[in-house]
């Protein structure tokens, strides 16, 4: 799944996701299950297997066709609604770390930014009132 040579630092919501799909075979068959579903493959062997059904399974092959494609339509949803759900749970959990490292960085900054203020602030006092042994006349 992941090459051990990448050295690719991702970002730990995309290693958690990683984590748990690898743990869970539910998840590893609905992802190959949309993989196989949302390729050109899949077109094909439809298209090939329907042509079939209807020249040399069954003379009136309509009713029953129209059944199978109505069955695998609704499994086909309702994978795709996973897919949909598990983005959706992975885009929050990033959104959510991404703020907290935000909001780290602009506490970081405001602090750096009222310690700069405050050296300047002290610079400029001493070059105002004159540093000792400076003689101002």
């Amino acid at each position: 799944m992941t090459d051990p040579k990448d050295t690719t630092v991702h970002h730990p919501s995309v290693v958690a996701h990683r984590a748990r799909v690898a743990s869970s075979v539910q998840l590893r068959v609905a992802d190959a299950i949309t993989k196989f579903a949302g390729s050109m493959r899949f077109v094909y062997i439809h298209a090939i297997g329907f042509t079939l059904w209807m020249l040399f399974v069954e003379s009136s092959p309509w009713p029953t066709l129209t059944l199978i494609v109505s069955l695998e339509a609704i499994f086909l949803s309702t994978f795709v609604m996973i897919g949909q759900n598990r983005q959706s749970e992975f885009q929050q959990s990033k959104a959510d770390h991404d703020f907290v490292e935000q909001e780290l960085e602009l506490k970081t900054n405001t602090e750096l930014t009222r310690e700069i203020h405050a050296m300047t602030t002290e610079l400029h006092n001493r070059m105002v009132s004159g540093s000792p042994g400076t003689n101002r006349s």
